[in-house]
C-alpha cells in the first residue's frame, strides 16, 4: 500500500472516531499514534488531512449537503460521510493531486470499508463537488497559434 493511501486509511480512522466521539483532532491523533507506529510522510499527510477536515468542516459539510441529492448528511453512514469529507478536503486543498485520483481513492476507501454501493454514491457526490472546486481542470488549454 502506498504512503498516501495508507495516510488516507489512517485519516479515515481518525475522522470516524472524531465523528463518533465528538472529540477534536488532538486527542484523537494522540490515541492513534500511541497505538500505531507511523512515521514520516504518511503520518504528516494523515495529520494534515485530519486537522484540515476539522478546520474546514463547516465548508466541507455544506458542499456535501448541497451535492448529496436526497441524502441528509446526518443520515449518511459514518464511514461514507467521513470518506466524503476527506475527499472534499483533498479536492479543495490539494490541487496538485488530480481530481480523478482523489475521487478514485475515495471510491476505493468506500468499497473497502463500507459497501460496494458506497463507491457509486461517493463517486457521484465528489464528482459534483469537483465541478465546482476544480472548475479549472475542466477548461481545455487552447492550442498555440502557429508562428
Amino acid at each position: 500500500m502506498g504512503q498516501r493511501r495508507r495516510a488516507r486509511v489512517l485519516a479515515l480512522q481518525a475522522l470516524y472516531r472524531m465523528d463518533l466521539t465528538k472529540e477534536g483532532p488532538d486527542s484523537t491523533l494522540s490515541l492513534l499514534w500511541r497505538d500505531l507506529s507511523v512515521k514520516g510522510d504518511t503520518r504528516r499527510f494523515a495529520e494534515e488531512c485530519v486537522r484540515g477536515v476539522w478546520r474546514d468542516r463547516h465548508r466541507i459539510d455544506s458542499l456535501i449537503r448541497r451535492h448529496s441529492e436526497h441524502w441528509r448528511l446526518e443520515r449518511m453512514a459514518f464511514v461514507d460521510r467521513n470518506i466524503l469529507r476527506l475527499g472534499v478536503y483533498e479536492l479543495i486543498h490539494h490541487p496538485e493531486i488530480p481530481a480523478r485520483v482523489v475521487i478514485n481513492e475515495a471510491v476505493e476507501l468506500g468499497k473497502r470499508f463500507s459497501t460496494e454501493a458506497s463507491g457509486a454514491f461517493i463517486n457521484g457526490v465528489l464528482d459534483q463537488i469537483r465541478k465546482i472546486v476544480r472548475a479549472e481542470e475542466e477548461q481545455e488549454i487552447p492550442a498555440a497559434e502557429p508562428p
